[in-house]
C-alpha cells in the first residue's frame, strides 16, 4: 500500500512539470509581441521596453523558466502588470469565494445525481427512468449561463426568494454563506448532475445482473440493501472516477458562474486578467488550477484502494 502511495504522488511531479512549461510558455506563444499588447497602442517604445524586461523577454526561455519555476517553489507566482501586486496575494483575497461555490456544488451534485442514478437502473426502461434520463441530457445540454441567468431571473428577481448576486463569507454566518451559493451552485451543478446521474446508471445496470445480486435477492436481502450496499458499493469505482474527472467541470463553469452572479472569485479574476492580458496573473491562475486538478485525480487514485482492495498498480 504505501509504495503504491508513494509511486502515485511521484507521478505527479513530471505531470506539474509538464504543466509548468505549458503555462510558461502562454508568454511566447501568444499572437504578437505580448509586451506590446500589454502595453496598449498609445504605449511609447520606452513602456513596451519595460514591459517586457518585467515579463522576463528579454532573456533567454530556458534561463527565464528555470528562474521562474524556482520562484514559484518560494512560493512566488510573480506580480501582476497592472495592480503591482502579488499573483498570490490576488489568488488568496479571491479564493474563498471560488472554493465554497466548487465544494457546495460537488456536495449537491453527488448527493443528488447518485441516487437518482441508482433509482434509474432499478428502475430501467419505466417512465421513471425515461424522465430521469431525459432531465439528465436536459442537464447535460443547457449551457451554464443559460441556467444561471433562469435562476437568476425566476428566484431572485421574480420570487426574491434569494440574493440575485454577491457573495457573503463564511465567518458572518452559515445561512447569509450559503444564501448567496445556492441559485450559483444549482447553475454549475446541473452538468455535474447530469454526468454522474448517467454514469451511475449505467454502471449500476451492469452490476444488478452480476450473480452476487441475484444471492444477495435469493436470501431475502430488502431492495435497499441491495441497491445502496452491494450494487453501489461494487460500482463505486467508475461513479468516484467520474467525480474526479469532472472536477475539470467545475473549474471551467466556475469563471462563467461567477461572472454571472458577480462572485469576486477567481472565475472573475481570470477574466478580468485575460481581458487585461495581465500574463503573470493568467500563469498563476492556470498553475493553481492544474495542481488542484491533479491533486484531486490523485486522491481518487488513493481511494480507489480503499473502494476496491483488488486494485495495485
Amino acid at each position: 500500500m504505501l509504495n503504491y502511495v508513494v509511486r502515485r504522488i511521484l507521478a505527479t511531479i513530471p505531470v506539474m512539470a509538464v504543466v509548468a512549461l505549458f503555462v510558461f510558455s502562454l508568454l511566447y506563444i501568444a499572437p504578437g509581441d505580448p509586451a506590446a499588447v500589454v502595453a496598449g497602442d498609445q504605449a511609447t517604445p520606452a513602456d513596451v521596453e519595460r514591459i517586457r524586461q518585467s515579463l522576463g523577454l528579454d532573456r533567454p526561455f530556458l534561463v527565464r523558466f528555470g528562474e521562474w519555476v524556482w520562484q514559484i517553489l518560494h512560493g512566488d507566482l510573480g506580480t501582476s502588470i497592472f495592480t503591482n501586486l502579488p499573483v498570490a496575494t490576488l489568488i488568496a483575497q479571491r479564493i474563498e469565494p471560488t472554493l465554497s461555490l466548487m465544494a457546495v456544488t460537488l456536495i449537491l451534485a453527488v448527493s443528488v445525481a447518485v441516487p437518482i442514478g441508482v433509482v434509474a437502473a432499478w428502475k430501467a426502461d419505466t417512465l421513471i427512468d425515461r424522465g430521469i434520463m431525459a432531465l439528465a441530457v436536459l442537464g447535460f445540454s443547457v449551457p451554464v449561463f443559460v441556467v444561471g441567468y433562469l435562476l437568476a431571473y425566476v428566484f431572485a428577481l421574480e420570487l426574491d426568494w434569494l440574493p440575485v448576486q454577491g457573495y457573503t463569507q463564511l465567518r458572518e454566518g452559515l445561512w447569509p454563506w450559503l444564501e448567496n451559493l445556492i441559485l450559483p451552485a444549482i447553475a454549475l451543478g446541473c452538468v455535474y448532475i447530469a454526468l454522474i446521474a448517467r454514469v451511475t446508471r449505467a454502471t449500476m445496470l451492469e452490476v444488478l445482473q452480476q450473480d452476487y445480486i441475484r444471492t444477495a435477492r435469493a436470501k431475502g436481502i430488502g431492495q435497499g440493501g441491495i441497491l445502496f450496499l452491494h450494487a453501489l458499493k461494487n460500482a463505486a469505482v467508475p461513479i468516484v472516477t467520474v467525480i474526479g474527472i469532472g472536477i475539470a467541470l467545475l473549474i471551467g463553469g466556475a469563471v462563467v458562474t461567477e461572472t454571472v452572479f458577480a462572485i469576486p472569485g477567481i472565475g472573475r479574476l481570470t477574466v478580468d486578467a485575460i481581458l487585461r492580458r495581465d500574463y503573470p496573473v493568467i500563469q498563476g491562475i492556470v498553475l493553481l488550477f492544474s495542481f488542484i486538478y491533479v491533486l484531486v485525480n490523485l486522491l481518487i487514485d488513493l481511494l480507489y484502494t480503499l473502494l476496491d482492495p483488488r486494485i495495485r498498480y
